[in-house]
């Protein structure tokens, strides 16, 4: 119960995620938001399960391959943040355009979530204090562990989904739309750059 509570009071900390999550429900509606949850929570289980096998950890302790992790996340970052300050609002899409749309928002958020060294070393730090140090199969209780904050968390990154959706709704079709993808896009560029000076510990 202690890591369920802990774990939720993480999920609601702003970040990448939830700012990418509320971006494309902001400018491409309930559905773009959910299927960008559902890339976050893929990546997430990449973390979870290098995390689980020692994988993270061989990782973190190498400080070119955290340097190389942290500036491929950064780019990204940046790279999305600017593309979303030149896009012009989204209009509407002809029913063939969707799933090529949709699948370009899950694969983002994949790479979004993948690519930030931070959440390794969050999985590194945050689960291992609740499991016994006298466990047989640590692996398998922190692959336990660690599905159950990513469901939870992808509950959390649906009603984000939504609740930007609905906030935004008239916006997308309005001038205030373009305006929007441009602040979306800046905090990207900031998170960015400041993953990029960010440090392993």
């Amino acid at each position: 119960m202690v890591f369920v509570v802990a774990g939720l009071l993480l999920n609601v900390t702003p970040g990448p995620d939830v700012l990418y999550i509320a971006s494309c429900s902001m400018r491409q509606g309930w559905k773009s938001g959910a299927v960008a949850a559902l890339g976050i929570s893929a990546g997430c289980f990449i973390h979870i399960t290098a995390a689980a096998f020692g994988l993270s950890a061989l990782l973190m302790a190498s400080a070119t391959s955290f340097a190389v992790l942290k500036i491929c996340g950064a780019a990204y970052l940046i790279y999305v943040g600017v593309s979303l300050m030149v896009q012009r609002p989204a209009t509407a899409a002809s029913p063939a355009a969707v799933p090529a749309r949709l699948r370009k928002v899950f694969l983002q958020g994949f790479l979004t979530n993948a690519l930030n060294p931070k959440v390794a070393l969050f999985f590194l730090a945050f689960v291992p204090q609740f499991i016994n140090s006298g466990a047989t199969e640590k692996a398998a209780a922190f692959l336990f562990l660690g599905a159950v904050f990513n469901f939870n968390s992808m509950l959390w990154n649906l009603l984000v989904a939504w609740s930007a959706a609905q906030a935004s709704g008239k916006l997308r079709n309005s001038g205030a739309a373009a305006w929007m993808n441009r602040c979306i896009g800046g905090l990207f560029v900031a998170l960015g750059i400041k993953l990029a000076f960010a440090k392993s510990a």
